[in-house]
């Protein structure tokens, strides 16, 4: 029996016409999926006034996690700027440092944000923690190295979408659980947050071809867990499994009405609710998984985009005001 699926925004489903769509990844379609060029980071800088500093820190097991640190050039070094540590997305197993990079660099426009972008090892090849670690470690270099970056250590925002949104929603859980570093706010952009994958909006969007789909979703989460059982999984690597979400900063997430990952993020920010923490939740109606960041000239990405730059505005100016100030949501 075939599910009924809310339908996609008109202009969005014009869009997707154009574009081949799969249903399954499998290593093979993994690898050809690996080989197309990345993201081309030196036409999105050749406009803007960006210092480029490419570094590496060591992952926990001395691997090097190599770093990209964008920053606003010919600008006030005597003001902190707030910094934007992003996680890019691609279900775990593919992409790099610049996907999806044209988003956090609307800040650096936007704020004269310092973007720090992290490389995490993939998987297969890496699994289990490995992903959150390094990215947790990367963080860590940000945070110890703030005066030297010219960032505001009160102003550290940690974003990420589709998997780098579930990446960020574990690395904000391990800086709680840790006590270090602190962080401002996390933007969780459609994020990956469950493995369990039995929504009722991962069975919707299983057994037709789309962007990102459930059987793709298992794919992913398969290549990263390998043998670990339901018992064995982390809440650091599936976020949705924590069952203490208070303490969190301020949380911005929002989704698709038409994805697979709709369910799992509207009860993730129902949850911060539950415990008293702050959290704005945006679900686009009709919008596919990364919608926005395919087609960032739509209408609903706009909004969506804007909707998004706004709320961290506010974030930032309050932390900019009153930085040791708890908000809603903060642990004392």
């Amino acid at each position: 029996m075939t599910m009924a699926r809310p339908a996609l925004d008109p202009e969005l489903r014009e869009l997707l016409a154009d574009m081949p769509l799969i249903s399954r990844l499998n290593p093979e379609v993994l690898a050809q999926l690996r080989q197309l060029p990345s993201t081309p980071i030196e036409s999105l800088l050749e406009h803007r006034q960006v210092d480029r500093r490419e570094i590496t820190v060591p992952a926990k097991d001395g691997a090097p996690i190599p770093l990209s640190v964008l920053s606003p050039a010919n600008t006030d070094r005597t003001t902190a700027a707030p910094c934007i540590y992003w996680i890019h997305g691609g279900g775990m197993v593919m992409g790099d440092r610049f996907s999806q990079i044209d988003i956090p660099l609307e800040w650096l426009d936007q704020f004269g944000a310092v973007v720090v972008s992290v490389d995490y090892r993939l998987a297969p090849e890496a699994t289990g923690a490995v992903l959150v670690d390094d990215c947790y470690q990367g963080l860590l270099w940000v945070a110890e190295h703030t005066a030297e970056l010219g960032i505001d250590p009160a102003r550290i925002v940690v974003a990420g979408a589709s998997a780098g949104g579930g990446l960020a929603a574990g690395v904000t859980l391990l800086a709680r659980d840790l006590g270090s570093p602190a962080i401002a706010a996390q933007m969780l952009i459609c994020p990956m947050l469950d493995h369990r994958n039995t929504s009722t909006s991962s069975r919707q969007y299983s057994g037709v071809p789309g962007v990102w789909t459930g059987e793709m979703n298992a794919f992913g989460w398969d290549a990263v867990l390998g043998d670990l059982t339901d018992a064995e999984v982390s809440e650091y690597v599936s976020p949705a499994l924590a069952e203490d979400l208070s303490g969190l900063p301020a949380t911005y997430i929002d989704t698709g009405s038409a994805e697979v990952f709709r369910d799992e993020d509207t009860d993730y920010a129902t949850r911060i609710w539950a415990v008293g923490g702050q959290a704005e939740l945006h679900v686009w109606a009709g919008g596919f998984h990364g919608f926005d960041a395919l087609y960032p000239q739509a209408h609903i990405s706009t909004t969506a985009r804007r909707t998004r730059t706004d709320w961290l505005a506010r974030l930032l100016e309050l932390r900019r005001i009153a930085p040791l100030t708890p908000v809603d949501g903060d642990r004392p």
